[in-house]
């Protein structure tokens, strides 16, 4: 798809928010619009699909709808249809109750929101992998109107902002990248908190390449996040994989609302099903399962910064915790967000995780923890990253990387805090900044003002502290001052204010002297004299 038209499909997709966002804020009118865009490429993708069964393919929607109702309510095909429909897409929609057929019943003014309702459970209902997808959306909830008949208006007026879009006309990469772009747009519109299910698209680009690299043409890679939220970080694999079709992707999340979010986007990706395993959960309480694959290639994790966790002592005997023989503290839980991930890394995998500075310097069981993992050669590679460049915080981060099983203990540095373009209210790694990343941190090589490979013996003189000034120096010495020079521009700038004074007091005494203006002309005098 042309750039243009993606552009055309963002667009069309944000206005459509314009509905409802004098309702109600971002963080809940996303879940309206964006449940709707997932059902409208249910409906899009299972009309087209049938037709293409019927030997009648059609990408024009009214026509593919005629054709797919026929068909449903023949009896010599009805089962026949259901059943292919079920085994290549998982699911079948009523004639009745596709989005076209409701947009047929708004134009007409004899749509309910319980044809919709209905429409959405039939979806639930017709594979687990759909289970309760939709339940955050509430089409009886009073931010929708005050009445029933404001409720349905305001949902009416929402699908015919979509109807004249055909979904399943757009690529993968496409359609994928507009949900992406909307889940952009509403974690930057609602602000701090609801912004921490989203990884910027530059950051995690840079994170996936890392933990790619050299695996790129690797058939069935296996990738992990743990805190996945929209799950826009797991699929950067997709995009940076020379196998995107083969690779196989997990991921956990606490809030069920932005697990549902993951679930549609994976979808909307076009990941196959049995290539993805989600989970709703909490990460640290309740360890990913062991009856699921628990060690994976690459791990990808952008955890909430100095969580409050339990800490209680039960996890010192936790396989994630228990070899470093303390705990992180219960007021930060970024370490255990970490071993965590560690722990599910397969030995020759690569994992990146984004947490605060903090965690490179601070002491007691994090200082434990940090100079265990040294002491193993855990830490790869420490990466500053520009301060405002996360939607949910303005704090500097760094990118962590870790394996397993390395020969040497070295850590390489990379400050790239300094080098970014500034967007509005935000910060932005430019293709350029995320190309000499990459290329610096493949190479280990020193980089003035810039990167650093500390040998493993400079870290312990630096008693595991690996707060990154200690060992890349920005500090650029101030050009030196040219005592003459200054002199003389002093001198001229003198000599100009008294000619300027002069100037002053000959226009002064050519003001015109009377009872009202004599005690103003005299102060102006005494100010210039």
């Amino acid at each position: 798809m042309e750039k243009s038209n993606s552009q055309s499909l963002y667009q069309a997709l944000w206005n459509s928010a314009d509905i409802l966002r004098s309702k109600m804020d971002a963080n809940e009118y996303k879940s309206y619009l964006l449940g709707l865009v997932f059902y409208k490429y249910l409906s899009d993708r299972m009309l087209v699909h049938s037709t293409e069964l019927l030997e009648e393919e059609s990408h024009d929607l009214e026509k593919a709808q005629l054709i797919y109702a026929n068909a449903y309510k023949d009896a010599d095909t009805h089962e026949d249809l259901r059943e292919a429909l079920k085994d290549d897409i998982a699911y079948d929609i009523k004639p009745e109750l596709t989005f076209s057929a409701l947009i047929d019943e708004i134009n007409n003014n004899t749509f309910q929101r319980e044809h919709l309702q209905q429409g959405l459970r039939d979806i639930e209902q017709s594979n687990p992998i759909f289970e309760d997808l939709f339940e955050d959306i509430d089409l009886n909830s009073r931010k929708l109107g005050p009445n029933p008949q404001k409720q349905n208006q305001t949902i009416s007026l929402l699908m015919k902002e979509l109807a004249d879009l055909n979904l399943v006309d757009y690529d993968g990469d496409a359609l994928g990248d507009a949900y992406e772009y909307l889940i952009g747009q509403f974690a930057s519109e609602s602000g701090k908190k609801a912004g921490e299910f989203y990884t910027p698209q530059q950051v995690a680009r840079l994170m996936t390449q890392i933990v790619l690299m050299g695996k790129e043409d690797q058939k069935g890679f296996t990738i992990y996040d743990p805190t996945m939220g929209s799950g826009s970080l797991l699929l950067n694999a997709q995009r940076y994989s020379n196998e995107p079709l083969s690779v196989r992707y997990f991921g956990q999340e606490l809030n069920t609302s932005t697990y549902n979010l993951a679930r549609m986007n994976m979808f909307l990706h076009r990941v196959p099903i049995e290539n993805q395993k989600l989970r709703n959960g909490d990460t640290l309480d309740e360890d990913w399962p062991t009856d699921e694959p628990t060690n994976f290639q690459g791990v990808l994790m952008n955890p909430p910064y100095s969580a409050k966790w339990s800490a209680s002592k039960g996890f010192l005997d936790d396989p994630r915790f228990s070899s470093f023989g303390v705990l992180p503290p219960k007021s930060k839980a970024d370490f255990a967000f970490l071993l965590h991930g560690y722990y599910h890394l397969r030995n020759d995998g690569v994992m990146a995780i984004v947490l605060p500075h903090g965690v490179l310097f601070r002491g007691a069981s994090e200082g434990k923890i940090r100079k265990a993992l040294l002491e193993n050669g855990a830490i790869d590679a420490v990466i500053g990253l520009p301060a405002n460049i996360f939607v949910n915080t303005s704090i500097p981060t760094t990118i962590i990387i870790l394996k397993k099983n390395r020969v040497n203990r070295d850590v390489m540095f990379i400050d790239a805090s300094n080098e970014f373009t500034k967007e509005k209210n935000q910060n932005i790694l430019t293709e350029e900044n995320i190309e000499k990343i990459l290329e610096t941190y493949k190479k280990r090589e020193f980089v003035d003002k810039y990167a650093y490979l500390a040998p493993y013996d400079e870290i312990v003189e630096n008693d595991y502290n690996l707060n990154i000034p200690r060992y890349v120096d920005t500090f650029e010495e101030p050009e030196p001052i040219d005592v003459v020079q200054l002199s003389k521009d002093i001198r001229e700038i003198d000599a100009e204010i008294e000619q300027t004074e002069k100037e002053l007091l000959s226009m002064i005494d050519d003001f015109q002297v009377t009872d009202e203006t004599r005690d103003i002309i005299q102060a102006m005098k005494e100010v210039f004299q």
